[in-house]
């Protein structure tokens, strides 16, 4: 289970394949196991997570003491019990507080509890920086209209960019198959219960894909405003889609994806002569949260916006490589410089 949020673990299939949870992977297995440092450390500039929990003498957490639900508290999975069985096979526990004689202690625990999937992100990141490759991470709610944003965008991109897909759903493939059908390659990724895609998942399914260098990936997370904002999956940008069929006041309600993203999406604007949404309150919504935060206004039936939209997906390839292509050549730069030293300290 998630030590997150508490989502179901041991159900994910990446290409239809089973995929083993990380604390299960032999050392380097895929070159996915995440860097000591990195693992104690976490990502450099993420804030260490905090949290109370009123703990018994016995080391048991008493249920219902603290702000978070039993199933999601991280101090309530830290060292396992009886009563986990229950929890772990489908059944809520019940409110018991502790009884009256046993004395309990405030236990205050402070840890980065996304150190894990840190260290995966950081190899992720390694390896789209050596490669050029600008990684996205799309995150929307359920029903935001971005498969079909993916489709539209990749039928406009694919004869100018090399371009890969990683598709996250709970379950089926269809998203995938959808994908594949423009032409270009796509792993599914299958959660079962789980409600985000993590950075060991992508690891995965990048050796699935091979993406090519100086290409462009394009990661569909779960449907979900909540867990994805917490999972950095390596990627250079999360890209926010919220669709005027839901609520100006998503940015607020689920501010912290808000927070997290370089770029929100406002889709389906061909539907706002037929649906009460007030896009002005929806951005302002939106840079209340992420004063920087870059708002394009499409429709990825009708191509509304797209113009905008390429555009910034092409400047951003374009930045990977001449990123890339300039630490190429500083290394070249390097290499003749030593060659020259070790050629007049050995007089050839």
């Amino acid at each position: 289970m998630c030590s997150t949020c508490g989502c179901g673990a041991g159900e994910t299939r990446v290409g239809g394949k089973p995929l083993s949870e990380p604390e299960d992977d032999p050392p380097q297995r895929n070159g996915h196991a995440p860097p000591q440092q990195a693992a104690e450390q976490g990502r450099p500039g993420r804030s260490t997570i905090g949290y109370s929990a009123v703990v018994a003498a016995d080391g048991r957490h008493r249920h219902g003491a603290g702000p978070w639900p039993r199933a999601h508290h991280p101090a309530a999975r830290a060292e396992p019990h009886a009563d986990d069985a229950a929890t772990d096979a489908g059944e809520p526990l019940a409110d018991a507080p502790a009884p009256a004689t046993t004395p309990s202690r405030m236990v205050r625990i402070e840890r980065d509890i996304l150190a894990r999937n840190d260290g995966h992100a950081a190899q992720n990141r390694q390896r789209f920086d050596e490669q050029g490759i600008l990684a996205l991470n799309l995150v929307s709610s359920p029903g935001s209209g971005k498969t079909s944003l993916l489709c539209r965008s990749i039928e406009a991109l694919k004869d100018k960019l090399s371009i890969t897909v990683i598709e996250g759903d709970q379950q089926t493939s269809r998203d995938a198959e959808r994908i594949r059908a423009t032409g270009v390659a796509a792993v599914q990724i299958n959660t079962g219960k789980g409600c985000h895609l993590d950075a060991h998942m992508v690891g995965h399914a990048l050796d699935e894909l091979s993406p090519a260098d100086d290409s462009l990936l394009l990661i569909e997370n779960v449907g979900n405003l909540v867990c994805p904002a917490a999972f950095d999956l390596g990627e250079a940008d999360k890209v926010v889609i919220l669709s005027v069929t839901e609520g100006e006041d998503k940015p607020l309600k689920y501010s912290a994806m808000f927070h997290a993203a370089s770029l929100m999406l406002l889709n389906k604007v061909d539907l706002l002569p037929y649906v009460s949404f007030d896009c002005d309150l929806a951005i302002g919504y939106a840079r209340r949260v992420n004063p920087t935060l870059q708002v394009i206004q499409l429709s990825a039936t009708t191509g509304e916006g797209f113009e905008q939209w390429l555009a910034w997906l092409e400047a951003g390839c374009a930045a990977r490589r001449g990123k890339r292509m300039a630490t190429v050549a500083a290394l070249q730069r390097r290499i003749v410089e030593r060659a020259a030293r070790l050629a007049a300290a050995t007089g050839g």
